[in-house]
């Protein structure tokens, strides 16, 4: 089906929760895009239902809360759901807790591991069962990366193959209106190629995706709204679009960000958006 052409406004009227993405839809790293002071505004004065809707794993949701005020951005810490807050759920789920853990991200991403049971230690422990990737700052990035690997090889040569999670599935992200930059989702996916090369057919050798396309930040977001009535606003087509429309709720590409839209292929927002700016 063709998405329908729509206004931020239309979306306000029609759905009873609203999920924003933040980067390229709300923020990148220069400041609040057009629109977004004030679709946020009204939001907060109309008490409409809206949750931050973010892969991103390297903040806590009262440091995304500050930095979202910085730039003029009132959104209270509650109404944030990160990718970062499913790593608790995620190690109670796969009995981590106590494990020695690696995490590559800032302290925020460390902190989310250890309040979730991780005992943290640095890359290259040979102790270690667990790498989280949370982010691609925090680290010298190509000594963490190096030393990684190489404990990586160690442990699977050893028959000890770690557990692998990957809170922020996304590739790259808009630092602004015309530069670009990798995250967490690019990191796991180099260090599963260079396990696919040495490891062939090796399947349980994969990074388990928590944030966006995956489900468990949807029902994070259907457990805190009480409905699956939510339409999900996004910008990019393979994690934004593609998880809404697999959870079952409806989903908007506003091509403020990273994608566009392209007619004629196969995944298809349920709507378009010109822009989130209210009329």
């Amino acid at each position: 089906m063709r998405p329908t052409r729509a206004t931020i406004d239309q979306l306000i009227e029609r759905h009873a929760v609203l999920l924003l993405d933040a980067y390229g839809v709300l923020v990148h790293h220069g400041g609040a895009l057009e629109g977004a002071a004030e679709l946020v505004a009204r939001l907060n004065a109309t008490r409409k239902p809206y949750f931050i809707l973010t892969n991103d794993a390297s903040r806590r949701a009262a440091t995304s809360a500050a930095r979202f005020a910085s730039m003029g951005l009132h959104i209270p810490a509650e109404r944030v759901i990160s990718s970062g807050s499913l790593i608790a759920g995620h190690f109670a789920a796969r009995g981590l807790g106590g494990a020695r853990c690696v995490v590559l991200g800032p302290e925020d991403s460390r902190s989310y591991v250890a309040e979730a049971g991780g005992v943290l230690v640095t890359p290259g422990d040979p102790a270690a069962s667990v790498l989280v990737i949370c982010d691609e700052v925090g680290y010298d990035f190509v000594e963490t990366v190096d030393a990684t690997l190489t404990w990586l090889f160690h442990r699977v040569d050893a028959g000890l193959p770690p557990s692998l999670v990957c809170p922020n599935p996304d590739l790259v992200y808009p630092k602004d209106a015309a530069a670009y930059g990798i995250t967490a989702g690019s990191i796991a996916g180099l260090l599963e190629a260079a396990l696919v090369q040495r490891y062939p057919g090796r399947p349980d050798l994969r990074f388990e995706r928590l944030g966006k396309p995956n489900r468990p930040i949807f029902e994070a977001a259907r457990q805190a709204a009480g409905t699956m009535d939510m339409v999900m606003i996004g910008d990019q087509l393979g994690t934004d679009i593609r998880g809404a429309l697999g959870f079952g709720i409806a989903a908007a590409l506003v091509e403020s960000g990273l994608d566009r839209h392209d007619p004629d292929a196969d995944l298809q927002p349920t709507y378009l958006l010109d822009s989130i700016q209210p009329a």
